[in-house]
Protein backbone atom coordinates (compact mmCIF):
# COMPACT_ATOMS: atom_id res chain seq x y z
CA UNK A 1 0.00 0.00 0.00
CA UNK A 2 3.29 2.30 -0.32
CA UNK A 3 1.38 5.79 -0.46
CA UNK A 4 4.76 7.37 -0.04
CA UNK A 5 5.75 6.35 -3.25
CA UNK A 6 3.07 7.66 -5.05
CA UNK A 7 3.34 11.34 -3.01
CA UNK A 8 6.55 11.63 -4.12
CA UNK A 9 6.92 9.45 -7.34
CA UNK A 10 4.09 11.71 -9.09
CA UNK A 11 6.30 15.02 -8.65
CA UNK A 12 9.45 13.67 -8.69
CA UNK A 13 9.18 11.95 -12.45
CA UNK A 14 8.41 15.29 -13.44
CA UNK A 15 11.49 16.01 -12.51
CA UNK A 16 14.21 14.07 -12.98
CA UNK A 17 16.94 15.48 -14.31
CA UNK A 18 17.11 17.33 -10.65
CA UNK A 19 16.42 14.57 -8.93
CA UNK A 20 19.19 12.30 -9.68
CA UNK A 21 19.49 11.49 -13.83
CA UNK A 22 21.88 13.58 -14.69
CA UNK A 23 23.85 12.66 -12.18
CA UNK A 24 23.36 8.73 -13.21
CA UNK A 25 24.88 9.28 -17.26
CA UNK A 26 27.76 11.57 -16.10
CA UNK A 27 28.54 8.92 -13.84
CA UNK A 28 28.03 6.23 -16.33
CA UNK A 29 28.22 6.12 -20.27
CA UNK A 30 24.73 6.32 -20.94
CA UNK A 31 23.69 3.41 -24.08
CA UNK A 32 27.22 1.35 -23.07
CA UNK A 33 26.99 -1.88 -23.49
CA UNK A 34 26.39 -4.53 -20.91
CA UNK A 35 28.81 -6.27 -19.49
CA UNK A 36 29.43 -9.81 -19.76
CA UNK A 37 28.03 -10.10 -16.12
CA UNK A 38 24.83 -9.26 -17.64
CA UNK A 39 24.02 -12.64 -19.34
CA UNK A 40 24.95 -14.41 -15.92
CA UNK A 41 22.16 -15.03 -13.43
CA UNK A 42 21.83 -15.44 -10.32
CA UNK A 43 20.74 -17.27 -7.97
CA UNK A 44 17.20 -17.42 -7.28
CA UNK A 45 17.49 -16.91 -3.30
CA UNK A 46 19.19 -13.33 -4.13
CA UNK A 47 16.01 -12.03 -6.93
CA UNK A 48 13.95 -13.13 -3.66
CA UNK A 49 16.63 -11.18 -1.05
CA UNK A 50 16.37 -7.74 -3.53
CA UNK A 51 15.55 -4.81 -1.75
CA UNK A 52 13.67 -2.18 -3.71
CA UNK A 53 15.41 0.90 -5.16
CA UNK A 54 14.38 3.65 -7.40
CA UNK A 55 17.00 4.59 -9.36
CA UNK A 56 15.44 7.78 -10.94
CA UNK A 57 13.57 9.66 -7.64
CA UNK A 58 13.75 10.21 -4.34
CA UNK A 59 18.02 10.90 -4.21
CA UNK A 60 18.79 7.94 -5.65
CA UNK A 61 21.56 6.22 -3.89
CA UNK A 62 24.33 4.69 -5.60
CA UNK A 63 24.09 1.42 -5.86
CA UNK A 64 27.70 0.09 -6.46
CA UNK A 65 28.75 1.97 -3.17
CA UNK A 66 26.06 -0.23 -1.45
CA UNK A 67 27.38 -3.70 -3.00
CA UNK A 68 30.57 -2.47 -1.58
CA UNK A 69 29.38 -1.89 1.70
CA UNK A 70 26.77 -4.52 2.37
CA UNK A 71 27.60 -7.98 0.07
CA UNK A 72 24.05 -7.05 -1.71
CA UNK A 73 24.01 -8.62 -4.81
CA UNK A 74 20.64 -7.60 -6.07
CA UNK A 75 17.82 -4.53 -6.64
CA UNK A 76 14.62 -4.38 -7.32
CA UNK A 77 14.28 -1.68 -9.29
CA UNK A 78 10.55 0.53 -9.43
CA UNK A 79 8.40 1.02 -10.57
CA UNK A 80 7.45 0.29 -14.53
CA UNK A 81 3.83 1.86 -15.43
CA UNK A 82 1.60 3.16 -17.89
CA UNK A 83 2.70 6.30 -19.95
CA UNK A 84 1.28 9.18 -18.29
CA UNK A 85 -1.00 10.51 -21.33
CA UNK A 86 -2.75 6.95 -22.23
CA UNK A 87 -1.74 4.04 -23.93
CA UNK A 88 0.26 0.15 -23.90
CA UNK A 89 3.64 0.55 -23.50
CA UNK A 90 6.00 0.26 -20.60
CA UNK A 91 7.55 3.50 -18.96
CA UNK A 92 9.36 3.94 -15.89
CA UNK A 93 7.04 6.06 -13.52
CA UNK A 94 4.70 6.89 -16.34
CA UNK A 95 7.00 9.33 -18.07
CA UNK A 96 10.67 7.62 -19.25
CA UNK A 97 10.10 5.54 -22.02
CA UNK A 98 11.63 2.20 -21.54
CA UNK A 99 12.17 1.58 -25.16
CA UNK A 100 14.67 5.25 -25.39
CA UNK A 101 16.14 4.52 -21.64
CA UNK A 102 19.59 5.16 -21.30
CA UNK A 103 19.29 5.78 -17.63
CA UNK A 104 18.58 2.88 -15.64
CA UNK A 105 20.12 0.72 -18.19
CA UNK A 106 23.42 2.85 -17.19
CA UNK A 107 22.69 1.53 -13.45
CA UNK A 108 21.77 -2.08 -14.29
CA UNK A 109 25.39 -2.00 -16.40
CA UNK A 110 27.41 -0.67 -13.03
CA UNK A 111 25.32 -3.21 -10.75
CA UNK A 112 26.09 -6.10 -12.94
CA UNK A 113 29.58 -5.24 -13.51
CA UNK A 114 30.16 -5.89 -10.21
CA UNK A 115 28.59 -9.59 -10.10
CA UNK A 116 25.06 -8.56 -9.57
CA UNK A 117 21.99 -8.29 -10.88
CA UNK A 118 18.27 -6.60 -10.75
CA UNK A 119 14.76 -7.79 -11.01
CA UNK A 120 12.51 -4.91 -12.60
CA UNK A 121 9.03 -4.28 -10.62
CA UNK A 122 6.02 -3.45 -11.98
CA UNK A 123 2.74 -1.31 -10.42
CA UNK A 124 3.09 -0.15 -7.25
CA UNK A 125 0.57 2.49 -6.15
CA UNK A 126 0.92 5.51 -8.07
CA UNK A 127 0.20 5.93 -11.55
CA UNK A 128 -1.22 3.83 -14.50
CA UNK A 129 -0.70 0.30 -14.64
CA UNK A 130 -0.21 -2.09 -17.61
CA UNK A 131 -2.79 -3.84 -16.76
CA UNK A 132 -5.72 -1.30 -16.59
CA UNK A 133 -4.30 0.16 -20.37
CA UNK A 134 -3.66 -2.69 -22.19
CA UNK A 135 -6.38 -4.82 -23.87
CA UNK A 136 -6.26 -8.15 -22.67
CA UNK A 137 -3.62 -10.41 -20.86
CA UNK A 138 -1.82 -11.12 -24.22
CA UNK A 139 -1.05 -7.50 -24.97
CA UNK A 140 0.32 -6.29 -21.06
CA UNK A 141 2.82 -9.69 -21.44
CA UNK A 142 3.74 -8.03 -24.81
CA UNK A 143 4.53 -4.87 -23.11
CA UNK A 144 6.33 -6.50 -19.91
CA UNK A 145 8.17 -8.62 -22.58
CA UNK A 146 9.70 -5.13 -23.64
CA UNK A 147 11.47 -4.57 -20.64
CA UNK A 148 12.57 -8.26 -20.40
CA UNK A 149 13.68 -8.01 -23.80
CA UNK A 150 15.55 -4.76 -23.35
CA UNK A 151 17.57 -5.17 -19.56
CA UNK A 152 18.26 -9.05 -20.64
CA UNK A 153 16.08 -9.43 -17.06
CA UNK A 154 16.29 -12.57 -15.58
CA UNK A 155 13.48 -11.67 -12.39
CA UNK A 156 10.09 -9.57 -12.31
CA UNK A 157 8.03 -8.21 -9.79
CA UNK A 158 4.54 -7.88 -10.10
CA UNK A 159 3.07 -5.32 -7.69
CA UNK A 160 -0.50 -5.67 -7.58
CA UNK A 161 -2.35 -2.97 -5.05
CA UNK A 162 -4.32 -0.24 -4.52
CA UNK A 163 -6.18 1.28 -6.58
CA UNK A 164 -5.02 -1.74 -9.23
CA UNK A 165 -6.18 -4.70 -7.73
CA UNK A 166 -9.61 -3.22 -6.81
CA UNK A 167 -10.08 -3.42 -10.87
CA UNK A 168 -11.43 -7.17 -11.95
CA UNK A 169 -10.05 -6.95 -15.29
CA UNK A 170 -6.67 -5.20 -14.91
CA UNK A 171 -5.63 -7.88 -12.01
CA UNK A 172 -7.30 -10.44 -14.98
CA UNK A 173 -4.35 -9.19 -17.46
CA UNK A 174 -1.64 -8.38 -14.93
CA UNK A 175 -2.09 -12.52 -13.93
CA UNK A 176 -2.67 -13.58 -17.50
CA UNK A 177 0.35 -11.54 -18.27
CA UNK A 178 2.83 -13.15 -15.47
CA UNK A 179 1.54 -16.32 -16.73
CA UNK A 180 1.96 -15.55 -20.29
CA UNK A 181 6.16 -14.24 -19.34
CA UNK A 182 6.53 -17.44 -17.16
CA UNK A 183 6.02 -19.69 -20.27
CA UNK A 184 7.95 -17.75 -22.92
CA UNK A 185 10.87 -17.20 -20.27
CA UNK A 186 11.64 -20.19 -19.03
CA UNK A 187 13.39 -19.81 -15.25
CA UNK A 188 12.38 -16.15 -14.85
CA UNK A 189 11.89 -15.49 -11.29
CA UNK A 190 8.18 -14.04 -10.66
CA UNK A 191 7.25 -12.78 -7.38
CA UNK A 192 4.02 -11.27 -6.34
CA UNK A 193 3.45 -8.37 -4.27
CA UNK A 194 0.33 -7.36 -2.37
CA UNK A 195 -1.33 -5.50 0.79
CA UNK A 196 -1.09 -7.15 4.04
CA UNK A 197 -3.61 -6.91 6.89
CA UNK A 198 -3.35 -8.86 10.14
CA UNK A 199 -5.65 -11.36 8.54
CA UNK A 200 -3.00 -11.82 6.32
CA UNK A 201 -4.24 -10.17 2.92
CA UNK A 202 -7.47 -8.68 3.04
CA UNK A 203 -10.69 -9.17 0.24
CA UNK A 204 -9.33 -7.82 -2.64
CA UNK A 205 -5.75 -9.66 -2.41
CA UNK A 206 -8.08 -12.96 -1.43
CA UNK A 207 -9.49 -11.96 -5.47
CA UNK A 208 -6.57 -11.80 -6.72
CA UNK A 209 -5.33 -15.22 -5.52
CA UNK A 210 -8.39 -16.83 -6.77
CA UNK A 211 -7.76 -14.96 -9.91
CA UNK A 212 -4.13 -16.85 -9.59
CA UNK A 213 -5.77 -20.39 -9.14
CA UNK A 214 -8.84 -20.31 -12.23
CA UNK A 215 -5.56 -18.93 -14.08
CA UNK A 216 -3.77 -21.92 -12.99
CA UNK A 217 -0.70 -19.41 -12.54
CA UNK A 218 2.04 -20.07 -9.57
CA UNK A 219 4.29 -17.56 -9.19
CA UNK A 220 8.02 -18.41 -7.21
CA UNK A 221 6.34 -16.49 -4.75
CA UNK A 222 3.29 -14.57 -3.33
CA UNK A 223 4.12 -11.59 -1.19
CA UNK A 224 2.77 -9.58 1.48
CA UNK A 225 3.67 -6.05 2.46
CA UNK A 226 2.66 -5.85 6.49
CA UNK A 227 2.95 -2.48 7.12
CA UNK A 228 0.61 0.91 6.57
CA UNK A 229 -2.03 -1.27 8.49
CA UNK A 230 -1.86 -0.61 12.02
CA UNK A 231 0.87 -2.69 11.97
CA UNK A 232 3.30 -1.95 15.27
CA UNK A 233 6.58 -3.89 15.03
CA UNK A 234 7.86 -7.58 14.05
CA UNK A 235 5.26 -9.38 16.50
CA UNK A 236 2.41 -8.01 14.72
CA UNK A 237 4.13 -8.91 10.89
CA UNK A 238 4.58 -12.88 11.78
CA UNK A 239 1.50 -12.59 12.71
CA UNK A 240 0.56 -11.78 9.68
CA UNK A 241 2.21 -13.67 8.19
CA UNK A 242 0.79 -16.69 9.58
CA UNK A 243 -2.46 -15.81 9.04
CA UNK A 244 -1.10 -15.83 5.17
CA UNK A 245 0.14 -19.20 5.04
CA UNK A 246 -3.17 -20.44 6.05
CA UNK A 247 -4.69 -18.01 3.21
CA UNK A 248 -2.47 -19.67 0.42
CA UNK A 249 -3.31 -23.10 2.08
CA UNK A 250 -7.01 -23.09 1.68
CA UNK A 251 -6.66 -20.97 -1.36
CA UNK A 252 -4.14 -23.31 -3.64
CA UNK A 253 -4.33 -26.48 -1.73
CA UNK A 254 -1.19 -26.56 -0.21
CA UNK A 255 0.34 -28.27 2.61
CA UNK A 256 2.24 -26.06 5.28
CA UNK A 257 5.23 -25.93 4.28
CA UNK A 258 4.47 -25.87 0.68
CA UNK A 259 2.70 -22.91 1.18
CA UNK A 260 5.75 -21.21 3.17
CA UNK A 261 8.00 -22.02 0.12
CA UNK A 262 5.66 -19.81 -2.13
CA UNK A 263 5.54 -17.27 0.87
CA UNK A 264 7.15 -13.72 0.94
CA UNK A 265 7.34 -10.56 3.12
CA UNK A 266 7.65 -7.32 1.73
CA UNK A 267 8.37 -4.73 4.74
CA UNK A 268 9.23 -1.04 5.00
CA UNK A 269 12.13 0.55 7.37
CA UNK A 270 11.67 2.90 9.61
CA UNK A 271 8.86 4.83 9.72
CA UNK A 272 5.94 3.99 7.51
CA UNK A 273 3.19 6.22 5.72
CA UNK A 274 0.95 5.55 8.73
CA UNK A 275 3.64 6.98 11.91
CA UNK A 276 4.56 2.68 12.37
CA UNK A 277 7.83 2.42 13.67
CA UNK A 278 9.82 -0.27 12.14
CA UNK A 279 13.52 -0.94 13.55
CA UNK A 280 16.39 -2.85 12.95
CA UNK A 281 15.62 -5.13 15.77
CA UNK A 282 12.35 -5.68 13.91
CA UNK A 283 14.14 -6.82 10.44
CA UNK A 284 16.13 -9.14 12.25
CA UNK A 285 12.90 -10.57 14.03
CA UNK A 286 10.98 -11.40 10.76
CA UNK A 287 13.87 -12.28 9.32
CA UNK A 288 14.55 -15.04 11.73
CA UNK A 289 10.94 -15.73 10.94
CA UNK A 290 11.15 -16.17 7.28
CA UNK A 291 14.23 -18.29 7.66
CA UNK A 292 13.33 -20.46 9.87
CA UNK A 293 10.37 -21.21 7.46
CA UNK A 294 11.82 -21.58 4.65
CA UNK A 295 9.61 -18.75 2.79
CA UNK A 296 10.85 -17.82 -0.58
CA UNK A 297 11.43 -13.82 -0.67
CA UNK A 298 12.30 -11.31 1.81
CA UNK A 299 12.46 -7.61 0.73
CA UNK A 300 12.13 -4.05 1.53
CA UNK A 301 10.91 -0.60 0.99
CA UNK A 302 13.16 0.81 0.09
CA UNK A 303 17.14 1.35 -0.39
CA UNK A 304 16.36 5.03 -1.35
CA UNK A 305 15.19 4.94 2.42
CA UNK A 306 18.23 3.05 4.11
CA UNK A 307 20.11 5.75 5.85
CA UNK A 308 19.11 8.31 8.28
CA UNK A 309 17.62 11.09 8.34
CA UNK A 310 20.11 14.56 8.27
CA UNK A 311 18.96 15.98 10.87
CA UNK A 312 18.18 12.93 12.86
CA UNK A 313 13.71 13.40 13.22
CA UNK A 314 13.35 10.40 16.02
CA UNK A 315 10.42 9.05 13.69
CA UNK A 316 8.45 12.23 13.62
CA UNK A 317 7.92 12.44 9.42
CA UNK A 318 8.01 9.36 6.68
CA UNK A 319 10.94 10.24 4.06
CA UNK A 320 11.49 8.71 0.48
CA UNK A 321 14.94 9.31 0.92
CA UNK A 322 15.76 8.55 4.87
CA UNK A 323 14.33 5.56 7.36
CA UNK A 324 13.47 8.25 10.38
CA UNK A 325 15.35 5.95 12.52
CA UNK A 326 18.53 6.01 14.35
CA UNK A 327 20.68 3.88 12.01
CA UNK A 328 23.97 3.60 9.70
CA UNK A 329 23.72 3.77 6.17
CA UNK A 330 23.16 0.43 4.77
CA UNK A 331 21.62 -1.13 8.10
CA UNK A 332 18.49 -2.36 6.74
CA UNK A 333 20.00 -3.80 3.54
CA UNK A 334 22.20 -6.54 5.17
CA UNK A 335 19.31 -8.43 6.58
CA UNK A 336 18.37 -8.83 2.91
CA UNK A 337 22.44 -9.87 2.42
CA UNK A 338 21.65 -12.51 5.44
CA UNK A 339 18.59 -13.67 4.01
CA UNK A 340 20.14 -14.21 0.42
CA UNK A 341 22.09 -16.48 2.25
CA UNK A 342 25.78 -15.00 2.17
CA UNK A 343 25.53 -15.39 6.56
CA UNK A 344 23.26 -18.37 6.95
CA UNK A 345 20.34 -18.51 9.76
CA UNK A 346 20.54 -19.71 13.09
CA UNK A 347 17.06 -20.27 14.46
CA UNK A 348 16.37 -24.19 13.65
CA UNK A 349 13.53 -24.98 11.22
CA UNK A 350 10.24 -25.10 12.72
CA UNK A 351 9.07 -27.54 10.95
CA UNK A 352 12.42 -29.28 8.77
CA UNK A 353 11.59 -30.75 5.45
CA UNK A 354 12.14 -34.48 5.52
CA UNK A 355 15.14 -35.47 4.00
CA UNK A 356 16.67 -39.11 2.11
CA UNK A 357 20.13 -40.20 1.60
CA UNK A 358 20.91 -39.51 -2.52
CA UNK A 359 20.27 -42.69 -4.64
CA UNK A 360 23.06 -43.61 -6.71
CA UNK A 361 23.23 -42.83 -10.04
CA UNK A 362 20.46 -43.81 -12.23
CA UNK A 363 21.02 -45.80 -15.29
CA UNK A 364 17.34 -44.23 -17.20
CA UNK A 365 16.36 -40.86 -17.53
CA UNK A 366 12.69 -40.05 -16.60
CA UNK A 367 10.85 -38.81 -18.79
CA UNK A 368 12.14 -35.21 -19.26
CA UNK A 369 10.76 -31.67 -17.62
CA UNK A 370 8.39 -29.40 -19.34
CA UNK A 371 8.15 -25.91 -18.29
CA UNK A 372 4.41 -26.28 -18.62
CA UNK A 373 3.52 -29.32 -17.05
CA UNK A 374 2.12 -28.98 -13.69
CA UNK A 375 3.50 -31.56 -11.10
CA UNK A 376 2.82 -33.22 -7.92
CA UNK A 377 4.96 -34.38 -4.85
CA UNK A 378 6.42 -37.26 -5.76
CA UNK A 379 6.48 -36.93 -9.58
CA UNK A 380 10.17 -37.57 -11.30
CA UNK A 381 11.44 -36.01 -14.42
CA UNK A 382 15.18 -35.93 -15.87
CA UNK A 383 16.95 -32.68 -16.83
CA UNK A 384 20.34 -31.76 -17.78
CA UNK A 385 21.21 -35.44 -17.55
CA UNK A 386 20.12 -35.92 -14.00
CA UNK A 387 16.93 -37.70 -12.90
CA UNK A 388 14.43 -35.09 -10.31
CA UNK A 389 11.97 -35.80 -7.63
CA UNK A 390 9.16 -32.93 -6.84
CA UNK A 391 9.16 -32.02 -2.73
CA UNK A 392 5.56 -30.41 -3.63
CA UNK A 393 3.55 -29.66 -6.14
CA UNK A 394 5.57 -26.88 -8.75
CA UNK A 395 5.32 -25.42 -12.54
CA UNK A 396 8.11 -23.87 -14.51
CA UNK A 397 10.54 -24.00 -12.02
CA UNK A 398 13.08 -25.90 -13.32
CA UNK A 399 15.42 -28.25 -11.43
CA UNK A 400 18.58 -27.89 -9.61
CA UNK A 401 17.89 -23.45 -10.42
CA UNK A 402 18.42 -22.83 -6.67
CA UNK A 403 18.72 -25.38 -3.24
CA UNK A 404 15.89 -23.82 -1.91
CA UNK A 405 13.52 -25.11 -4.60
CA UNK A 406 10.95 -28.29 -5.18
CA UNK A 407 12.70 -30.52 -7.25
CA UNK A 408 15.13 -33.19 -5.40
CA UNK A 409 18.11 -34.31 -7.71
CA UNK A 410 17.89 -38.15 -7.98
CA UNK A 411 21.70 -38.54 -9.21
CA UNK A 412 23.03 -38.52 -12.86
CA UNK A 413 20.95 -40.98 -15.57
Amino acid sequence: MRRLRACLGATAAVGLAALGTTALLAGNAAGAPSSPAASSALSNRWYAAAPYLMPLDNDPPDAGAIMDATGLKAFQLAFVLAPNGGGCSPTWGGTAAVSSDTAVKSVIDTIRGKGGDVSVSIGGYGGTKLGQACADAASTAAAYQQVITKYGLHAIDFDLEEPEYENTAAIKNEIGAAKILQQNNPGLYVSVTTAGTADGTGWFGKQMLLEAKSQGFTPNNFSIMPFDGGFNGAASQTSALTNFNKILQSTFGWDEATAYAHEGFSGMNGRSDSGEIFSQADFQTVLDYATSHHMDRFTFWSLNRDRQCSPPDNGGRTSGTCSSVAQNSWDFAKYSVKFAGVTPPTTPPTSPPPTSPTPPPSTGCKTAWNAGTAYTGGSEVSYNQHNWKAKWWTQNEIPGASQWGPWQDEGAC
